[in-house]
């Protein structure tokens, strides 16, 4: 299906979300992959530590992303990869976690963004024992990734979208959260003028 978004993904150097050390990001445009890169990124400090268990999990260390710009570089080149799309992501509310938390580490605003989280699509799509991204990618037939590398991550998360908006007979990745119930999320002001409009008036006074 003619579906066009840009999945992404992060890998954090430890458990704070203000983390991040590495990104993923794949441009989708009529259902394929048009653009794809991946950057390291140096984390803020005082979130600059690289636990144990982290590295252990995606195999980056303090060495590899020393040289490598900060978030501040790398936001603007974010928004300009992404544009107006929708982001994916598997477990989006981590994801966009780590937009919101890292700019903020850096007294960033947040970017506009709204989001579908292809965690909870795969939920309404496939009937699996486990909606972990390889389980989830191998049932839209994307198999023997990397997982864990930011950039593979990213391209899994576009094959299930991809291959749901098929199943589901979705046009578009606002069609494809309809039919599967799943909400689309927002962060930045796009988020806030969400939640004033949920609340109605009182929320402006």
């Amino acid at each position: 299906m003619p579906v066009d978004f840009t999945a992404i993904d992060f890998e954090t150097a430890n458990p704070s979300s203000a983390s991040a050390c590495s990104v993923g990001l794949v441009k989708v445009r009529d259902g394929r992959v048009v653009d794809r890169v991946h950057w390291y990124i140096r984390p803020p400090f005082p979130h600059d530590e690289f636990s144990e268990w982290n590295v252990r999990i995606h195999g980056i260390t303090r060495d590899m992303v020393d040289d490598a710009p900060g978030w501040p570089v790398h936001l603007p080149a974010l928004r300009e990869f992404a544009g107006s799309d929708v982001l994916v992501a598997h477990n989006a509310g981590f994801d966009m976690g780590v937009i919101a938390k890292t700019s903020t580490a850096f007294g960033l605003e947040v970017p506009d963004f709204r989001y579908l989280c292809s965690l909870q699509v795969a939920r309404r799509t496939y009937h699996l024992e486990s909606y972990r991204l390889p389980s989830a990618a191998m049932a839209a037939g994307f198999e023997d990734f990397s997982h864990h590398d930011a950039l593979a991550d990213a391209e899994a998360c576009a094959a299930i979208i991809v291959h749901a908006a098929k199943r589901h007979e979705a046009d578009d990745v606002e069609r494809l959260a309809h039919l599967t119930r799943v909400p689309l999320g927002a962060i930045g002001s796009v988020a806030t003028q969400a939640q004033q409009s949920a609340q109605g008036p009182m929320a402006l006074q």
